[in-house]
């Protein structure tokens, strides 16, 4: 059996919403079939029917986004009944998982033609409630909020595995001697590299605004913010000496994004030229509380796949689920030029949707890519409960 090269035609995302804000309004399955028909539409040559398969990501999938929202995207976006979805969960990393599902199903001939997204409502996850292990239960019962972390733990996992995400950066900064304020220098520097792509039209050619909600550019972004505003914040998870706030750690979100990936003949179907061409991808699991260090092997086991090193790299996408995480995994690839890292802001600034994230990052990097006509990105991910995940791609 061949390989097959993969190639992105094309990616979109909405604009990042915070949490109970412009998007608070849209289901999750109305956000990403907003994505699936806007990209779609952009390939006006390529006939529907020939999708193969819709993969999304997904995180939490516990509300409006059940029962397998990629399917319902599909539906929702007017697309022939004869394409078929499937949703993937891998936490934060669900969108990223999706890309790369799609493309190892085209790489290997299952597929010619795919879309591969992601998408989250955090403001729109329910609360959810335990059936009582008898009827009629006499005293009070419990709703578990699904929007970020650990609920309904298993009691069999250690202690040391289920601290909160928060706890988790914080862990990776005493690892690390990672300071207050280099934390906070990070944050700032995402806003002001996020405002300045949004003022120079960096983002105009993949952003598409749901239709009716007056949001045009990523909500969180803080154009004004300052050293001096930030550390005015309290910590928000160790009180006395933490140094992990809600100023140097990615908000709450509501997104979604979706990449159109084919091999030769869907490329050819497409009439277009692609932004970028899919290289490796490898995932790697690590201790649960420290998560945030996860994206460090999957990153150097993804580059050493594609036959490239940190040298290589025009760009590199690094989700920002938290600043303490971020400059933790770059201490630990001392070769990385940090100027290659989130050059239009990160997801501090942006926002971090779960599962539209990776799908997120995958399109952005693809788009510097195209962008500068040459080069090899990466996009990578640290995952809740202890996983990393990168893809590499070029042009």
């Amino acid at each position: 059996m061949s390989i097959r090269d993969v190639y992105i035609v094309d990616a979109v995302r909405t604009p990042i919403g915070k949490f109970g804000g412009a998007l608070s309004s849209v289901r999750p399955d109305d956000l990403a079939a907003h994505v699936v028909k806007a990209l779609v539409d952009r390939s006006p040559d390529l006939d529907p029917a020939r999708i193969d398969d819709v993969y999304f990501g997904d995180a939490n999938g516990a509300g409006e986004d059940n029962r397998d929202v990629a399917r319902m995207a599909v539906l929702l976006a007017g697309l022939p009944t004869s394409v078929p979805g499937v949703t993937v969960n891998r936490l934060c990393g669900s969108g990223l998982e999706a890309v790369i599902q799609a493309a190892r199903a085209v790489a290997l001939g299952d597929a010619s033609v795919a879309v591969a997204g992601g998408v989250e409502s955090m403001s729109r996850a329910p609360w959810v409630l335990q059936k009582p292990e008898r009827a009629f239960p006499a005293g009070h019962q419990q709703l578990h909020s699904t929007t970020l972390g650990w609920r309904m733990t298993n009691p069999r996992m250690p202690a040391e595995w289920t601290v909160s995400l928060g706890e988790g950066a914080e862990l990776v900064a005493d690892k690390h001697g990672l300071t207050r304020e280099a934390q906070d220098a990070f944050a700032l520097a995402s806003h002001q590299k996020a405002a300045e792509a949004w003022a120079k039209g960096l983002y105009d050619g993949e952003v598409v605004p749901y239709p009716g909600v007056e949001l045009e550019r990523d909500e969180c972004i803080r154009d004004n913010t300052s050293l001096e505003a930030l550390a005015r914040l309290k910590p928000s998870f160790r009180p006395d000496g933490g140094t992990v706030t809600a100023g140097n750690a990615s908000p709450l979100n509501d997104g979604a994004a979706a990449l159109l990936i084919v091999d030769e003949e869907g490329l050819r179907a497409t009439g277009r030229e692609p932004l970028a061409r899919i290289r490796a991808s490898a995932v790697t699991g690590i201790e649960p509380q420290l998560f945030g260090l996860g994206p460090v092997e999957a990153v150097r086991r993804a580059l050493e796949k594609a036959g490239r090193g940190f040298a290589d790299l025009t760009t590199f996408e690094l989700n920002e689920a938290f600043a303490a995480q971020s400059l933790g995994c770059l201490a630990e690839w001392p070769e990385l030029d940090p100027a290659v890292v989130n050059p239009r802001g990160g997801a501090i600034a942006i926002g971090h949707p779960l599962g539209a994230s990776g799908a997120r990052l995958a399109g952005a990097v693809a788009h510097q890519l195209a962008a500068a006509d040459s080069g090899t990105g990466l996009a990578a991910l640290c995952i809740g409960v202890g996983q990393g995940l990168a893809l590499v791609l070029e042009r």
